[in-house]
């Protein structure tokens, strides 16, 4: 399979016969074990006879005329932190390692399984999905396929997830994104990403880190290939035609924080991607939005991934503390200072902000900023604790908002080509979903007609 197919094109080949599903299958897997290539740092575990007999099956189905599923066939890859039935949930940890094998699969797992779609393996991530830098010491770090060769990081927490479509060992991926997980992964290495509101899709099956904030998407190669995605995990239809025309269109563009220290690519795209969006009619509305330079100092006790991740974790870090990304485990421990009243203050002061932030949008139908602010850094420039823990932030800053927001957000590469990937995040208020898919893809196709 080559990388960067839409799911539309690959469902028309297999149903007209010109692709089998073993065939893809089988693209995916050998990729996955070329030795000069990323497979062994973007699966946790590949289960390739199961894909194969899953293949197969869809397969024959078809050759004796029987009527599939519109996605049957087509590979997918599952972040690490999902349940698969029989499989250990591991979360891109070692701590998990030994647990009892998952009884039954998550609910997004099942329903992509019933959609037809062939799970290849279980993709790598960030321990605990808690970082959005995508670094792994355990089972390694996935390389960005741009500047490969220097070593820049794939964006987390869903890194697994990213590197098996930009590589071409899985269609689309499944992950999650509690502060940017699945945006801030495809902005990096020019891949869509979707956000979905939180309570579309069910989280069960899925190992927790804020249950308040934690949301379910796809990471692929085009806006259609993460609704298609969205459609199948939350039971809702899909509109594949349906597209927002761009005259009229109000985006409005906070001011307040997401513009701060850009770096000069990211910074100049941007301004380009605007400026296209206004030639094509768009409305564009620059708005102070002050209230996101509130978020850092209503978080500053760690926030809900601290408040919730906490209790999940106080046991096992009491007997495992040692197997834990040390990275990762100062973070968790911060919610160790949280009391229940600061917990009850925190649901108190977050519902207040999303009531202000959600009268910004009776002025502009979508907002529009940078996904991350710099393009993807190096591993080397993560070495350092301090260096690690700052950009880690600045990764997630942006992102965090709309999660924070109770929003749904996409990013959609607005990158020149050969040109280090930028993703535009889109976002919008709750429930907003459908409004919003229908405006991501107007804007995918005025950047693709340049």
């Amino acid at each position: 399979m080559s990388p960067l197919i839409p799911l539309e094109e690959l469902s028309a080949a297999l149903d007209a016969g010109r692709l089998t599903s073993r065939a893809l299958v089988e693209d995916c897997l050998a990729r996955i074990e070329d030795p000069s290539g990323e497979g062994p740092r973007v699966y946790i575990r590949v289960d390739a006879d199961g894909a194969r007999r899953a293949a197969d099956e869809i397969d024959q189905a078809r050759a004796r005329g029987e009527r599939t599923r519109r996605y049957a066939g087509i590979p997918v890859s599952i972040k690490d932190l999902f349940d698969i039935e029989g499989q250990v949930t591991t979360a891109g940890s070692r701590v998990l390692a030994k647990d009892a094998p998952a009884a039954r699969d998550a609910v997004a797992v099942a329903r992509l399984r019933e959609a037809g779609f062939v799970i290849i393996g279980r993709s790598n991530m960030t321990e605990f999905a808690y970082s959005g830098l995508g670094l792994n010491p355990h089972y390694g770090t996935p390389l960005n396929p741009y500047d490969r060769q220097t070593g820049r990081i794939p964006g987390g927490s869903s890194s697994g997830a990213a590197i098996s479509v930009t590589d071409g060992m899985a269609a689309v991926g499944l992950g999650t994104d509690t502060g940017g997980s699945c945006r801030i992964p495809a902005a990096v290495t020019g891949l869509t990403g979707f956000k979905p509101t939180a309570s579309r899709v069910s989280k069960t099956g899925a190992f927790p880190l804020s249950t308040t904030l934690d949301s379910i998407g796809g990471i692929g190669p085009t806006v259609n290939c993460c609704a298609i995605v969205d459609a199948i995990l939350s039971g809702d239809p899909v509109y594949l035609t349906e597209r927002a025309p761009l005259s009229g269109l109000r985006i409005g563009v906070p001011q307040t924080i997401v513009l701060d220290n850009l770096d000069s690519h990211v910074a100049a795209t941007f301004q380009a991607a605007l400026h296209r969006l206004s030639q094509a009619g768009a409305v564009l509305i620059d708005t102070p939005f002050a209230e996101f330079g509130e978020v850092a100092e209503i978080n500053a006790k760690g926030g809900y991934t601290a408040a919730e991740a906490y209790p999940v974790h106080r046991d096992m870090m009491a007997r495992h503390g040692d197997l834990y990304d040390p990275r990762v485990k100062v973070r968790i421990e911060k919610g160790a200072q949280q009391t229940p009243a600061d917990v009850a203050e925190l649901h108190q002061r977050r519902a207040d902000w999303i009531r202000r932030t959600a009268r910004h949008f009776e002025a502009f139908d979508i907002i529009a900023c940078p996904t991350v602010p710099i393009i993807a850094p190096t591993l080397a420039e993560l070495a350092d604790d301090d260096a690690y823990g700052r950009i880690n932030l600045l990764m997630l800053r942006n992102p965090t908002f709309i999660n924070f927001m109770d929003g749904c957000a996409i990013s959609l590469p607005c990158h020149e080509p050969d040109t280090a990937p930028v993703g535009l995040m889109l976002a919008a208020r709750t429930g907003q979903d459908r409004r919003l898919f229908a405006a991501a893809r107007a804007v995918e196709a005025l950047f693709a007609a340049r």
